[in-house]
């Protein structure tokens, strides 16, 4: 849930992450080192008309006359890039400060200990290929696990469930064990997605461990109707779906919301991140919180998230979450508190968890689970038994479903950030660093353009409330409500 720590990574960046540092070459255009200098910020360097867009400019590099087998692998048969091909492809390239010497000095001459690092230029080669929006998609990377909380009969099994998908909520946003940071969502950025559950069979017992069915498919039922009124209104009632917005760029706050129509559960959060440099470490305090309805119970379980660590940045960079974490129901007066553990300095093991979980009114947990986020956790009852609570690597992880970006609007992640992870994809990171700055200039010039018209930014999908809470405008219960739907 809150990939949060990742985004912790994520928000310890500039608003505009843009280095001024010299870039490699394009590995799939010969011509390109004679032709480009090093520039800073979104300069190309190339020769260009002057009304071309240094996006543009750039893009004229990925011609497939210039390109070798690392971009062949990538297009279509007409031999254009296949755009949503680079976004699926789940491979990341490891990173080392230690052979960017210049970068590091650069990086260095900009903070002290305990500045806030807001407005910190950090280098593009560090960044991950998606924005911030998608990657929260993934605390829903086990979606039975979230949609199974909704047929569980008793509060207590409820409040077990919610525990277990949010232990499991955190490891599938680690692409790589070396920490990247996604692109700062620019404001009225939007994310969608859904995902296809397993087959009923295979969720009996919650665990979701399975993605193939063994079900004669022409026995299989027809397909619900559409929910498209939901948030991603070409999807049907047995799937789960996601949609995410930037809704503020200063403070830099994302809202995100999920729903699955026929099991009536809901999740709607927002995250605000605040970042400090620590000396060899970047800390991230994680603003906000989630709440899990479920609809047919009525019943409302409140999240928050744990900080985020960008350890050994001058080295080989890692994440690491830390801090305390609450999950309550004020119905049912069940609650858990979650402990992030950092790693000590000497000795001790990195990614520990505890978590204890009380019922109502009780001073000792029924329920203790122990172990790590992104391994194995142990659970130990009151009565004494013990038993394996969750293993994430047995878990299967359930690919999101994101429409083709030429079916997406301008605003949409993928279609706004195509080209800085052709970029990167692609290892031209001057591509990806113009493609970037031409994002983020037009952001500067949009808001300037609001400020001399005397006009105010209005979200789409979420609104502000009291105690800096944001919330879905058309959440699954009232639209429920409204027309009278029932189970």
């Amino acid at each position: 849930m809150l990939r949060v720590l990742t985004a912790k990574w994520s928000s310890f960046s500039s608003r505009r992450d843009s280095t001024a540092t010299s870039e490699s070459t394009l590995p799939y255009d010969s011509q390109s080192a004679t032709s480009r200098g090093s520039g800073e910020g979104g300069a190309t360097g190339q020769a260009a008309s002057s009304d071309q867009s240094p996006a543009a400019a750039a893009q004229s590099q990925l011609q497939p006359k210039h390109r070798n087998s690392v971009a062949d692998s990538f297009s279509k048969p007409d031999g254009s890039l296949d755009y949503d091909l680079l976004y699926e492809d789940p491979t990341e390239s490891d990173i080392s400060m230690e052979t960017q010497g210049s970068v590091v000095t650069h990086l260095l001459s900009q903070v002290k200990i305990g500045m806030d690092l807001t407005k910190v230029v950090l280098p593009t080669f560090i960044l991950e290929r998606r924005s911030l929006l998608e990657m929260y998609a993934d605390y829903f990377a086990h979606p039975d696990l979230f949609v199974s909380i909704a047929d569980m009969k008793t509060e207590r099994d409820r409040m077990v469930g919610v525990v277990r998908w949010y232990l499991a909520s955190y490891h599938a946003g680690r692409k790589s064990s070396v920490a990247k940071k996604p692109y700062n969502p620019v404001l009225g950025e939007i994310f969608q997605c859904h995902w296809d559950l397993p087959s009923n069979a295979q969720q009996e017992g919650g665990m979701g461990e399975g993605v193939e069915g063994g079900e004669d498919p022409s026995a299989a039922p027809a397909t619900p109707p559409l929910v498209t009124d939901g948030p991603v209104p070409w999807c049907h009632r047995d799937q789960l779906t996601f949609v995410a917005e930037q809704v503020s760029h200063h403070p830099p706050i994302s809202a995100f919301y999920a729903e699955h129509y026929n099991k009536r559960i809901s999740f709607c959060a927002h995250v605000w991140t605040k970042s400090k440099f620590l000396g060899l470490s970047i800390g991230v305090h994680n603003v906000g919180g989630g709440t899990v309805d479920i609809l047919d119970y009525d019943e409302q379980y409140f999240v928050t998230f744990p900080n985020g660590y960008g350890r050994s940045i001058l080295t080989v960079p890692w994440i690491e979450l830390g801090g305390s974490v609450v999950i309550k129901c004020d119905k049912t007066g069940y609650k858990a508190n979650v402990e992030f553990l950092t790693k000590p300095f000497y000795g001790g093991k990195k990614h520990r968890i505890t978590a204890d979980v009380y019922a109502p009114n009780e001073k000792k947990p029924f329920l203790a689970v122990a172990g790590e986020w992104n391994g194995v956790g142990e659970a130990k009852w009151a009565d004494g038994r013990t038993e394996q609570f969750i293993d994430v690597d047995q878990l299967s992880v359930i690919k999101k479903i994101v429409r083709p970006i030429e079916q997406q609007t301008d605003n949409e992640s993928r279609r706004l950030w195509k080209e800085v992870t052709a970029g990167l994809k692609l290892n031209n990171v001057q591509h990806a660093t113009s493609a970037k700055s031409e994002i983020e200039q037009r952001q500067r010039i949009e808001a300037q353009q609001r400020r001399d018209a005397g006009v105010q930014w209005e979200n789409k999908l979420f609104f502000p409330e009291p105690n800096d809470q944001w919330s879905y405008k058309y959440p699954l219960a009232a639209r429920l409500n409204t027309t009278g739907t029932h189970r």
